[in-house]
């Protein structure tokens, strides 16, 4: 258990957006990080709330504050401020700039996970310089140097790979992986996570790459690198990569490099069953069948071996019988992973170890 006095002092910026999809990265700091003490969310639409009860209902001692000047007030030592939305496009919404200019002149530092990177910002360079305080950019590319090009060595790894893949963009495929790992850690199986987004860095994971800031061309080997470095690195049982946005999203197609050039054989498979279309938008086109899917992955040589459900605009009532008729229809295991957890998981996992 990590220890919470060692970590950061840190507040994360939603203002606003806390309860909408784009806050996945708020999100999944308020689930858990072992790279910061997050000690609030700064979001003036929330004020007063706890923002665990704001996401899922669940009381996690995280204040939401409406501003910067409170939480100044009211948090000692306050480091780090995370920007914590993900935007389409990974644009920096222009009302946040006041927030991080404070920030800034009250000597916290800001660490950012979109595509607009505050180091190419005039104004922001300027106030970091004047305050001593840094700019931390996690989704600015490696330097060419940095990285890696595939070179078969995938193949050396004995371990099980588990790719948590989904139908489409923001269903939980990163909190369903960590779920995962804390679900096998529990059980002494020594699991280990493959994070492929900026907040499964903000949460503290050691490997990984950022996928979507990866030169195209480096992307297998960046993957192979991080899955074997692992491997040879902690011994793992058990391997999860996170999945990012779903194998037939027009906007970005993704999933293949984890099934071809991570040499993932099994999958779990995040599925939302009342989200229609592709990022909610017609014009993007139906999301596809989980029948469909699956056959897919099929089509890659890997297995799903699970369904985690994203249970969005579900009663209790549907959420159950979503379960049960994908249960029915499919012949393996359906996760509820907020509402039961993901143990039921556990003897599948188990017996791919061998």
């Amino acid at each position: 258990m990590t220890n919470i006095a060692s970590l950061p002092t840190a507040i994360v910026l939603t203002d606003g957006m806390l309860h909408e999809s784009d806050a996945k990265t708020a999100h999944g700091l308020i689930r858990g990080t072992e790279r910061f003490h997050i000690a609030a969310i700064i979001d003036a639409t929330h004020a007063g709330k706890d923002a665990g009860e704001v996401l899922d209902g669940q009381h996690r001692n995280i204040p939401v504050l409406p501003d910067v000047q409170t939480a100044l007030a009211q948090i000692p030592d306050i480091q780090f401020c995370i920007i914590g939305i993900a935007t389409v496009g990974g644009i920096l919404p222009a009302h946040f700039k006041p927030i991080l200019h404070s920030c800034l002149e009250h000597g916290i530092s800001l660490v950012n996970g979109l595509h607009d990177y505050l180091n190419d910002m005039p104004d922001m360079q300027e106030l970091a310089a004047k305050h001593g305080t840094q700019l931390i950019d996690i989704r600015k590319p490696k330097r060419r140097q940095d990285l890696h090009f595939w070179d078969a060595s995938i193949f050396e790894v004995t371990a099980p790979i588990v790719a948590v893949i989904g139908t489409d963009c923001a269903l939980g495929k990163r909190t369903t992986c960590r779920l995962l790992l804390q679900a096998c850690q529990q059980s002494n199986i020594n699991a280990q996570m493959i994070y492929t987004g900026q907040t499964g860095w903000l949460q503290g994971g050691k490997y990984g790459f950022i996928f979507d800031s990866t030169l195209n061309d480096f992307i297998s080997g960046e993957l192979e690198h991080a899955i074997t470095s692992c491997w040879k690195e902690t011994g793992a049982d058990i391997i999860f990569i996170e999945g990012q946005s779903a194998l037939r999203n027009p906007s970005g197609p993704c999933g293949s490099e984890m099934l071809v050039s991570g040499n993932a054989k099994h999958v779990v498979l995040v599925h939302a069953p009342k989200r229609t279309y592709y990022d909610r938008l017609p014009h993007w086109g139906a999301i596809h069948s989980l029948e469909s899917e699956v056959a897919l992955i099929a089509a890659y040589g890997a297995k799903v071996i699970a369904i985690a459900l994203n249970t969005e605009h579900c009663s209790t009532e549907e959420a159950f019988a979503f379960q049960q008729q994908y249960e029915q229809a499919l012949g393996i295991p359906v996760l509820l992973p907020l509402q039961e957890g993901v143990q039921k998981a556990l003897p599948i996992l188990q017996s791919l170890i061998a």
